[in-house]
């Protein structure tokens, strides 16, 4: 171990663009005592909405620019992003290319996020401890193709977190057999005042219809092709509403066409990705996340803490959050169950009454301490000589 009086620590992630897992970076660096740790994070694409978001005593590092950073021209970027590419095949097969970069040994290396794992993994410091850290649910279809590797890269962490109690409820249930490392539950952290402030930042202009917001990337296990059938089917029964989307991603373009095909564009907004989507969330009159699959997701967090009524499909560790018709509204991946929900909010004042009443406290439940104490004492533990 290093022989400095902090702890040497580095977390190994993808990008910054905005998204839960980026979110927890963030909070954990921000909130790790500077005086026991030295952190560094070693982003692959300096690319992301939050990428300048680090505090001044974070230092970070990365392989390759971002498309930020890329040429305007479309043929010079078509080569910039090729070399990019092999750049980064590169860096994936030769971990002695990020030492170039890093030019400093840890003591505990941290993946946060399963597309990180090999990194951490392959490190060429075999003498630093490693934490790996996951949120999805292992038995979603999209994720089956990434199972085997999976399983084979867990056994070889020193410590592993799961963000939600379901996520690791539904893998010990899953794989009964399976063999986890040192193993613990640690929920998302909220800066619940810095969240206020940002939501108070500026007050957006909204529609004189209600409006359910939503904040997630478009990627299609995110549902809002079924969100956008259920609002299609609202509006042309008579039911007036309008929905803002903050995000952006792979599904912009069909998302578009979708829209233009149930002549929705106008009612089914697509706002982009902002580094601020939470005026727009307090402003609203509900939130509703259409997801087909989630971990521990830090919107649906945020959106109770700023007592937004909330439809949400039942999966991940929601449930963990939200309570049927109490503080909340859980549903089915379905396109009736979404468009049945959105009809009760738009139609029944008194249940969307009874869960506001139910949000005033609500953030009492959310214990940010005991999580960065939970995960400094995992650190300290494991640089132990």
């Amino acid at each position: 171990m290093s022989n400095n009086k902090k702890i040497k620590v580095l977390f190994r992630h993808r990008f910054m663009e905005m998204g839960g897992v980026e979110k927890v970076v963030l909070s954990m660096v921000n909130n790790l005592d500077p005086e026991k740790f030295d952190i560094t994070v070693c982003l692959t694409m300096n690319q992301g909405e939050l990428r300048d978001e680090f505090p001044k005593h974070i230092r970070k590092v990365y392989l390759v620019n971002g498309k930020e950073d890329l040429s305007k021209n479309p043929f010079i970027q078509k080569i910039q992003l090729a070399r990019r590419k092999l750049k980064l095949i590169k860096a994936e097969k030769d971990s002695k290319i990020a030492d170039k970069i890093l030019k400093e040994k840890y003591d505990v290396e941290i993946a946060p996020s399963y597309s990180t794992f090999s990194m951490v993994l392959n490190s060429s410091n075999k003498d630093s401890k490693k934490i790996g850290w996951f949120h999805s649910d292992i038995t979603v279809p999209k994720f089956q193709p990434l199972i085997p590797q999976v399983l084979e890269q867990i056994p070889r962490f020193d410590y592993f977190i799961f963000g939600s109690q379901q996520t690791k409820d539904i893998f010990v249930k899953t794989y009964p057999d399976f063999n986890l490392p040192e193993n613990q539950v640690i929920l998302n952290a909220i800066p619940i005042e810095e969240l206020k402030k940002k939501a108070a930042e500026f007050t957006p202009e909204r529609p004189k219809v209600p409006t359910f917001v939503s904040v997630a990337r478009l990627h299609s296990r995110k549902g809002f092709h079924k969100l956008m059938e259920a609002h299609a089917k609202l509006m042309n029964e008579g039911f007036a509403h309008h929905i803002t989307v903050i995000g952006d991603g792979e599904e912009k373009e069909r998302l578009k066409i979708q829209a233009k095909n149930l002549n929705v564009t106008d009612s089914f907004e697509l706002l982009g990705s902002l580094t601020n989507p939470y005026p727009y969330v307090k402003n609203a009159d509900f939130f509703i996340l259409s997801s087909e699959s989630e971990g521990w997701p830090l919107i649906i967090a945020e959106s109770l803490i700023l007592q937004k009524p909330i439809i949400s499909t039942n999966v991940g560790g929601i449930p963990e959050m939200i309570t049927h018709k109490k503080n909340g509204y859980l549903i089915n991946y379905e396109v009736d169950e979404m468009y049945e929900a959105m009809k009760e909010f738009l139609t029944n004042p008194e249940l969307v009454s009874e869960i506001k009443d139910n949000l005033v406290n609500i953030e009492d439940q959310f214990d940010n301490q005991k999580i960065f104490d939970a995960v400094e004492n995992i650190i300290l533990k494991l640089a132990q000589p």
